[in-house]
């Protein structure tokens, strides 16, 4: 034994003990706690030693929170074609039984044209109004096409005022002369609105404050 406690037989050469490392530090080929060894992966959601997640990116292949999948659950526009059928369909569901009646009740003069055409025209677009406010959006025609109208905003309810707004369009072959001329120019005017909207409605869907026609 010597002064102060220290006994050299324990430690002959002075500093740490053999065998015992210096406070804090690890002995040499051993990793720290948390810390994977050389050649071993790091655990199932655990990041690699020294490398941190960049603030505010998600891990790849994590969905974040309020996120859909791509391509779920989304609303799909309805296309340009499957649209122009729908409307065919339902105009020859409503427009012959409508003209062969007439054909026998209204007389072959002037008037009688005039009439025909005027009932012709407010039975086509009750049709619509009636089938899209009733129906959530959907006629004989998009029930067969699987497509329907949602309202502005996206809700799933459509309104009378909204739905004739967008089928009003058919009034004007109610213009002497020129309405079936004016008819057809609108019927095209529409298609190629639709076709160039990246959301795929036409000009009749605007003018009824931003109707829709997706896939049901």
């Amino acid at each position: 034994m010597t002064s102060g406690g220290y006994d050299p037989n324990q430690n002959p050469q002075g500093g740490q003990p053999y065998g015992q490392q210096p406070y804090g530090q690890q002995p040499y080929g051993e990793p720290q706690y948390g810390q994977p060894q050389y050649g071993q992966q790091p655990q199932y959601g655990q990041q690699p030693y020294g490398q941190q997640q960049p603030y505010g990116q998600p891990d790849y292949g994590q969905q974040q929170y309020g996120q859909q999948p791509y391509g779920q659950f989304g609303i799909v526009p309805g296309e340009l074609w499957p649209r122009l059928a729908a409307r065919i369909i339902d105009n020859l569901i409503v427009g012959i039984p409508v003209a062969i009646v007439l054909a026998f009740v209204m007389p072959n003069s002037f008037i009688g044209q005039t009439l025909s055409g005027i009932i012709s025209t407010a039975a086509v677009i009750g049709y619509f109004v009636g089938m899209e406010v009733s129906q959530n959006g959907q006629t004989l025609g998009k029930k067969l096409l699987g497509l329907r109208v949602v309202a502005p905003g996206g809700a799933a309810a459509l309104d009378p005022a909204t739905s004739f707004k967008r089928n009003l369009f058919y009034a004007a072959s109610l213009i002497p002369c020129l309405g079936w001329l004016i008819s057809i120019g609108l019927v095209i005017y529409i298609a190629i609105t639709i076709e160039q909207d990246p959301n795929k409605q036409g000009w009749h869907d605007k003018f009824a404050g931003g109707t829709q026609v997706v896939k049901a």
